[in-house]
């Protein structure tokens, strides 16, 4: 699960809101051939899942695949020539197949070329909006989608000067329709390889406050808190972590937090990733009104060290009227809402605001884990090698933007992972944090 991808939320009552890592696309599926007998506990595991994806995979009026080239290999008769993570549009596979014969007829004999594409592209299913997920919860049923919300209001809003991501489907050309919304296709080995189907895509409980001593989470982050929120806002630096167990996950979110810190506790988490207690849309609850953005599909592009940096816009803000609270991505594009039924909590304000990031070491080597956080790099590298969060703001009870006031950082285990805010004109207040995980400092 290790590419960046989207947002949403999450709270630990009901379900948790999130947006997810792309996932790869089902490659293997239906291949009769060299089958061999599976074991009954097996069978009995793949027949529930073929079961649950007719269940979840609603039905589409289009498709949409995208496929993109992973790594191009040149050689020439003297001296090989590596072309590491080219990537290209995503194009159909009918596409594709014409771009490599064409290179075959205008490549010189003494030369081979061999293109390689990975299915890093997502099959994106257009599924009529009140056929989406939400519309199973039962307090849901038969109703529409709300009409947009009035957006919080801002005096001194900073000018982004960093690009802006967006997501690799779309630089397709293709698009859902109107009274559609698109949504990232699950396939059978996504749910094979969770441990379980009833805890697949479900986001792990973990525990929101920043001391996770003894229980595998560690954490950079800014927080406030001591007031009453009532939604929060930044742009996130989008990089592509490495993660070194699959038990193990980063991630680099914006919370959202109301309640007491046990059983009681709503949070909803915007992230380069998930939303509601499930990853993607696959449990009911929050819905969706946008037909540009799929919840779980890869965002392109991504930074890279000394290179070209990308950021992502989030925000999350309860709506004054309703009391439902909504999800915004990049510049002033809703994405949906979560309604007010959902919460205990958060139906009326938020107690704590968190900005940062978090990553699960589990020590399954005896020793701790060297999966990534940010871009990898601590947070004394700066701009284009440390990742960064800008423009925090938080939402007051008036639904007016504002600088944050009383921040607190705290680095749970900083030889690790660390953060260092700092303010200025441009970028508002800013952090830069992350690291390496595993050095000669932390062991």
């Amino acid at each position: 699960m290790l590419l960046v991808a989207f947002l949403l939320v999450s709270f630990q009552l009901s379900p948790t809101p999130a947006f997810s890592l792309p996932i790869r696309p089902d490659s293997d599926r239906h291949s009769p051939a060299n089958q061999t007998l599976k074991p009954p506990q097996e069978l009995h595991k793949l027949t529930s899942a073929r079961a649950y994806l007719r269940k979840i995979n609603k039905p589409s009026i289009k498709t949409i695949q995208a496929f993109s080239f992973s790594t191009i290999f040149l050689q020439t008769q003297t001296s090989p020539v590596f072309y590491r993570n080219v990537t290209f549009h995503p194009i159909s596979r009918e596409i594709f197949n014409t771009i490599c014969e064409k290179v075959s007829e205008n490549i010189r004999v003494e030369r081979n070329i061999s293109i390689r594409y990975s299915p890093d592209g997502d099959i994106i299913d257009c599924v009529l909006t009140h056929l989406q997920p939400a519309f199973d919860h039962p307090e849901l049923k038969g109703k529409k989608p709300l009409d947009p919300p009035e957006r919080p209001k801002s005096s001194n809003e900073t000018k982004d000067r960093v690009a802006e991501t967006f997501q690799l489907w779309t630089e397709s050309g293709e698009s859902c329709p109107d009274g559609t919304i698109p949504i990232r296709r699950t396939t059978e080995n996504d749910i094979l390889r969770a441990s379980s189907i009833g805890r697949f895509a479900r986001k792990p409980r973990r525990h929101v406050r920043r001391d996770s001593t003894g229980s595998g989470h560690e954490h950079a982050v800014v927080f406030v808190n001591g007031d009453q929120y009532y939604g929060a806002k930044a742009s996130i630096n989008v990089w592509t972590p490495r993660v070194t167990d699959q038990y193990e996950f980063s991630l680099s979110q914006i919370w959202v937090i109301s309640g007491s810190f046990g059983n009681d506790l709503n949070t909803i988490e915007a992230d380069a990733y998930q939303a509601t207690g499930c990853y993607n849309l696959l449990c009911s609850g929050f819905v969706q009104t946008n037909n540009k953005i799929a919840i779980g599909a890869a965002i392109s592009p991504r930074s890279s060290y000394n290179g070209r940096q990308f950021d992502i816009g989030l925000m999350v803000w309860k709506d004054p009227k309703h009391g439902h609270w909504w999800l915004e991505f990049g510049n002033g594009l809703l994405v949906g809402y979560w309604p007010a039924f959902l919460f205990s909590h958060l139906r009326s304000h938020a107690s704590m605001i968190q900005f940062g990031g978090e990553i699960v070491n589990s020590r399954s080597s005896g020793y701790h884990t060297s999966t990534q956080m940010g871009s990898g790099h601590f947070a004394e590298e700066g701009f284009g090698k440390a990742s960064y969060f800008r423009n925090l703001q938080v939402v007051d009870w008036d639904n007016n933007l504002l600088p944050l006031t009383n921040l607190h950082l705290l680095a749970d285990h900083p030889n690790c992972y660390d953060i260092k805010q700092g303010r200025n004109g441009v970028w508002g207040t800013y952090f830069y944090y992350g690291g390496p995980g595993r050095n000669v400092r932390c062991p």
